[in-house]
């Protein structure tokens, strides 16, 4: 199975440097602040524990970097990825507010490369990131590398409810959120591609089976608001004992 976005990296990489300054609160008011619950149950979901070492990959703004390097606390360490500087600068002024510089690392980089040797991270994380990369079973397969035998996977990302009866209000919405957002940003177009990407993303279902054709094991999903979002898990093998 393989599903990539067509729209060249460096088109994307300028969108998102360009939405960046009204990103949050944009993000805010399209999600009617939902998101923020369903990162808080994400961050239930992996159970980080003091002293973690953590990859978020898609870091944005640098919320989710913030929450996880909160969670593995001094004594852990969080590298945060992102392939936009503009969104990076966010994250850097949003982690001198937290004040937990000492921790986290953030680098301008390419998911679907990643500067790290094998077996890196007890836990790498994604978040709305996957459906704007090249090629997802790429991304994947560089999480899969960097995490250690036994370490988590995550993915919380937009998706599409299964239900038939919510699906037509689903459309609805994604068709009235360019002009939500045009509210808080002036170029609704960059909108319209965000909405795209999300309509022709895998369903819930195939992302599953996208994870388990890369090698993870125990994959598992769980949906929130009808569906409109999804967090993914899987676990990396451990090694064979002989």
């Amino acid at each position: 199975m393989r599903r990539t976005n067509k729209v060249p990296e460096k088109k994307v990489r300028q969108l998102f440097d360009r939405i960046a300054a009204n990103y949050d609160t944009t993000n805010n008011v399209i999600s009617l602040g939902s998101h923020k619950k369903w990162r808080k149950k994400t961050m239930q979901q992996l159970a980080l524990e003091p002293g973690g070492k953590v990859l978020d990959l898609c870091c944005g703004t640098g919320d989710w970097t913030i929450a996880l390097a909160q969670a593995v606390g001094s004594t852990g360490a969080v590298v945060g990825l992102d392939f936009s500087s503009e969104m990076l600068a966010i994250a850097k002024t949003k982690l001198a507010a937290a004040n937990i510089f000492s921790q986290v690392t953030l680098l301008q980089g390419d998911a679907m490369k990643l500067p790290f040797a094998d077996n890196s991270f007890d836990v790498v994380t994604i978040g709305f990131g996957l459906r704007n990369v090249p090629d997802a079973a790429q991304v994947l397969r560089e999480m899969q590398r960097v995490v250690v035998p036994g370490g988590m996977i995550a993915c919380l990302e937009t998706s599409q409810p299964e239900n038939r009866l919510i699906y037509p209000f689903w459309q609805l919405y994604f068709k009235l959120m360019p002009l939500i957002a045009k509210l808080k940003h002036n170029d609704k177009q960059d909108y319209v591609y965000l909405q795209q990407t999300t309509q022709h993303f895998f369903s819930a279902k195939q992302l599953e089976t996208l994870f388990r054709s890369t090698g993870l094991i125990q994959t598992n999903y769980q949906s929130f608001m009808f569906g409109a979002s999804c967090l993914h898990t899987g676990i990396k093998k451990e090694r064979s004992k002989i």
